[in-house]
């Protein structure tokens, strides 16, 4: 099969340019996780010993675990309140301060990292000086960190959801018998669960992903997998970092691969007739 440069158009060619931008710098660096060298840069034979370092270090296995558990229960945390904020900002008409709700519940959105993750370390202080709580900072106080910012994205998802859904089937079920409790559990569940599902793994990446404010938020003992790395690095870049990299890679990938298929079915599920 020839390549056949003529029939390339202009979006193709920016299209394939785009695709390289984005995985090009995963590629490279899945490939010198194989890296037999020290050096990062220099290619020295094909190696898996650096995946078994990777293992043998506590200290990265024990920030793994532990920015997996923050994530998980920061996720679970902001769906859970995010499902309430959406109904209050779609379903409750007569709210009358629902702008300013909106307003405050969607700022951590264009707000710097820095300035949440200062305004958090002084609410602890100032907690800990008045009601003697929190006495130091470490996994908890990440977790609520990493909640507050966490809700904007999730009520945003969930809230495009409730916005686009079909009411009707709402008011048949009702009209039917159903109370209102029935009807949200039996009818609005499963039409906004793929919402609630791409608002976790939303939520669960930015709470892995973030070095900013745990770094303010955080205390001794307490060292997420982000600042582990990010402090490693700032002493040279060692395969066993990529190695640890493309682990993540490729666990995210198939948990995004697993939950496109049955967002991808549940859509099929309840699309229109």
């Amino acid at each position: 099969m020839s390549l056949d440069i003529r029939n390339w158009s202009f979006s193709k060619i920016f299209f394939w340019i785009g695709i390289a931008f984005l995985y090009l710098p995963m590629v490279i660096l899945i490939i010198y996780s194989f890296n037999e060298s020290r050096l990062v840069t220099v290619w020295a034979g094909f190696s898996t010993k650096w995946y078994v370092e990777l293992f043998k270090d506590d200290q990265i296995m024990t920030a793994v675990g532990r920015s997996l558990q923050v994530a998980f229960y920061s996720a679970t945390a902001a769906v859970a309140l995010g499902i309430f904020a959406a109904i209050v900002m779609v379903r409750i008409k007569k709210f009358k301060t629902r702008t300013f709700f909106t307003g405050t519940i969607t700022a951590p959105l264009v707000m710097p990292d820095v300035i949440i993750g200062l305004s958090m370390l002084l609410l602890f202080v100032a907690m800990g000086q008045l009601i003697g709580w929190p006495a130091e900072r470490g996994m908890l106080t990440i977790w609520i960190a990493h909640t507050t910012f966490c809700l904007a994205y999730s009520t945003v998802v969930i809230s495009s959801r409730l916005l686009e859904m079909d009411h009707s089937i709402e008011e048949a079920a009702l009209d039917l018998g159903a109370n209102q409790l029935e009807a949200f559990v039996k009818i609005t569940m499963p039409v906004i669960a793929p919402a609630i599902a791409s608002a976790w793994l939303l939520s669960f990446t930015l709470s892995l992903d973030d070095v900013v404010i745990a770094s303010f938020v955080t205390g001794p003992g307490a060292t997420t997998l982000p600042i582990e790395v990010f402090s490693s690095v700032r002493l040279g870049i060692t395969p066993k970092i990529n190695a640890l990299a493309t682990l993540i890679i490729l666990a995210v990938s198939f948990v995004a691969l697993i939950s496109w298929y049955f967002i991808r079915k549940q859509n099929e599920k309840y699309k229109p007739v």
